[in-house]
């Protein structure tokens, strides 16, 4: 079996796809609900954020002005921000203490 290297680049290019897929996703359920069609779920939108997407999501929240009045969505995506942060603190402490 060959080893898997991750390249700095192969996270860059990743992240972008994820934040961009987030992104476009809260546009498509802000137009899906003004017609009245088929939505996107609300923990789809929640992972792709917790999936490294965070950015994408708040992007597309504040450009579509979707979801930003549902209270409960708002807690559960500020939840996975302080999730990401104190696991990124986490690994730069492991990082840098050993």
């Amino acid at each position: 079996m060959l080893p898997i290297a991750v390249t700095p680049a192969d996270l860059a290019a990743a992240l972008a796809a994820m934040n961009f897929a987030a992104f476009a996703a809260f546009g498509i359920d802000k137009a899906r609900a003004q017609s009245g069609t088929w939505r996107i779920r609300e923990s789809t939108l929640l992972w792709l954020a917790f999936l490294g997407g965070t950015p994408g999501a708040y992007a597309g929240r504040a450009l579509f002005r979707h979801k930003t009045r549902k209270q409960p969505f708002s807690d559960n995506l500020f939840h996975v921000v302080m999730f990401q942060l104190a696991g990124a603190g986490a690994l730069a402490g492991w990082h840098f203490a050993g």
